[in-house]
């Protein structure tokens, strides 16, 4: 039984297929089981080799990345990161992929910029290992897909629902890997009376993060923008944290709470950082924030919520089966830290319920 990650490389540029192939298979556990030069060749070779997982490129002649995107997630559910231009196109291009179940992105012009190289092929193979070590990839991305689904879910053994109706001044929130496609099914779910801010820290660089704000805003019953430094925060509304930059919130004697966008500090391992956003929030509110952890790699956002426990708060942590990856939300829960551990799709209903 061949135990590697198997990899289908779907992209028109011979550059980009042999780049990434050499890239990924530099790891000793990962195998390129094939190349493809459009979304035609790349379904097909998907529906015959069944790969662990995809890279797919958006724009390509024949059939383009969306397009195979769809016929993919239709007929061979496989996990996929897309290659991804850093333009406002792409970005929108990249939000879209999301929404129709790619679980990641990479951005493409980096890949030729040679002093970023081994950043970028750190960073490529631990998404691969990471996404492809989250088993059972076609019934989660089922069940996620159903959460209109009225029928009950199952109560997982050993999860916790414990979070009391408190004067909750705030909700924030911290993704990563997956992030895009959950928040796009669980966002609109939220009620209207809900009248408190949301703060979301979702890991992207600059310009998706405004995508992907204006696509939850017309998905969404409260308005959802991309945060602006100087701005008052205002009850409903959802901020998102811009890429390559911190999101906190400060509160001022005459002028209420407002946004604060910064570079600073610049020693985080992320840019915005759940840790950075989700501190500035709980020294604002106290334990009146309400802590949710979602999809991600990694523990972006123990600290804070570690802190958040430490003054009296509550936290939410997503359950290890509807996530992309158990990363994020597994140091919360493996720490005793999480108050609720909840499927994707329950999430807002706990909030409509509480705040």
């Amino acid at each position: 039984m061949n135990s590697k990650i198997l990899v289908l490389i779907v992209d028109d540029s011979a550059f980009m297929r042999k780049s990434l192939s050499i890239m990924l298979e530099s790891d000793p556990e990962i195998s390129v089981v094939a190349t493809a030069r459009n979304g035609q060749e790349g379904f097909d070779f998907a529906m015959k080799l069944k790969p662990d997982i995809i890279t797919l490129d958006i724009e390509m002649p024949v059939m383009d990345g969306l397009t195979a995107l769809k016929k993919i997630m239709t007929e061979c559910p496989t996990s996929v990161i897309m290659v991804s231009s850093l333009t406002t196109e792409g970005a929108h291009a990249t939000i879209s992929a999301m929404e129709l179940g790619a679980v990641d992105f990479i951005p493409k012009e980096l890949s030729y910029v040679s002093v970023n190289i081994s950043k970028i092929k750190e960073d490529l193979i631990h998404k691969v290992k990471e996404i492809v070590r989250q088993r059972r990839f076609r019934e989660r991305l089922s069940r996620i897909k159903s959460v209109q689904d009225k029928a009950p879910i199952p109560k997982a053994a050993g999860v916790i629902q414990n979070v009391p109706r408190l004067c909750y001044k705030a909700i924030s929130i911290g993704v990563s890997t997956g992030g895009p496609f959950t928040l796009q099914k669980i966002l609109p779910m939220i009620s209207e009376k809900v009248r408190v801010p949301i703060f979301i820290v979702q890991h992207m660089p600059p310009k998706f993060t405004k995508s992907l704000a204006e696509r939850l805003n017309s998905m969404c019953k409260l308005e959802v923008k991309e945060a602006e430094d100087g701005e008052s925060v205002r009850p409903a509304v959802i901020y998102i944290a811009p890429g390559g930059m911190h999101m906190k919130v400060k509160s001022w004697n005459s002028n209420g709470i407002t946004i604060q966008i910064t570079r600073e500090p610049s020693d985080t391992l992320h840019r915005p950082s759940v840790d950075v956003m989700m501190n500035s929030v709980i020294e604002t509110y106290g334990k009146y924030n309400l802590g949710v952890i979602m999809t991600g790699m990694g523990k972006d956002g123990f600290e804070a919520i570690k802190n958040l426990k430490n003054i009296g708060g509550y936290s939410i942590a997503q359950d290890e089966e509807t996530c992309v990856v158990y990363g994020m939300p597994k140091a919360i829960v493996d720490a005793g830290l999480a108050d609720a551990v909840l499927p994707a799709e329950k999430i807002p209903e706990m909030l409509n319920r509480v705040v």
